[in-house]
């Protein structure tokens, strides 16, 4: 994993073109590489300015890009953060996003701080439900406040830092 760079625009566009990436998110498909630098500029602000960071995943051999991973809605009251994530259908089921969960998911409650971690996906994302499950995040039966206005049947998911939750 490594942070975003301008240097990625072909590589943001290719997995943000992807519908299978897409339709799990509410995302249009990018059209141009103009809007893939778009994005990667705004991510880079938002980072600047300590509002979210942004990782690429990408494969060991030749730094093909796999995914993305994301920590955003940094809320400094109440110690949580959301944390949003996608890959590319080929890399899929192969246990790539697990890993860097893991490595997300430690950096944020280790140098971070947050005492929870919020994932809101829809309820039809079974793959991603499975790894979150695995990531002994719980499901959330109270309404929680989030920015998916578009995405229907959406769930959400905590993990609460255990070493400061006991």
């Amino acid at each position: 994993m490594r942070n975003i760079e301008n240097s990625d625009t072909e590589l943001i566009h290719k997995l943000r073109s992807d519908e299978t990436a897409n339709a799990f998110i509410g995302r249009e498909n990018s059209s141009t590489l103009e809007k893939a630098q778009e994005f990667i500029l705004k991510i880079q602000h938002l980072v600047q300015k300590n509002e979210g960071l942004y990782w690429i995943i990408r494969l060991k051999e030749n730094n093909n890009l796999m995914g993305s991973v994301c920590l955003f809605n940094l809320d400094i009251e109440n110690e949580s953060v959301e944390i949003g994530y996608e890959m590319l259908p080929e890399f899929q089921g192969k246990g790539f996003m697990g890993e860097a969960l893991k490595k997300v998911i430690a950096y944020t409650f280790e140098e971070i701080k947050a005492k929870k971690i919020t994932a809101c996906l829809t309820s039809d994302n079974i793959r991603s439900i499975t790894i979150l499950e695995k990531m002994n995040f719980k499901i959330e039966v109270k309404e929680h406040n989030n920015t998916h206005d578009n995405i229907k049947n959406l769930l959400t998911y905590t993990l609460k830092n255990s070493k400061v939750n006991q």
